[in-house]
């Protein structure tokens, strides 16, 4: 939502929820599938190789 417009910090915070509420009524989150893991999307560490310096 564009509420560059609006200069009142509190009316725009106003209309930010009331536009994020309307938002998740309209398409909700849907559960997150037993077949993906919870930190699937993670950037992934990488092991150090024995004998290196951790930094």
């Amino acid at each position: 939502m564009n509420t560059t417009t609006i200069t009142d910090k509190a009316v725009r915070k106003v209309a930010k929820r009331k536009a994020r509420k309307a938002a998740e009524e309209k398409a909700p989150l849907q559960p997150r599938p037993a077949t993906v893991a919870r930190g699937s999307m993670k950037k992934k560490v990488k092991k150090a190789v024995r004998g290196q310096r951790k930094r």
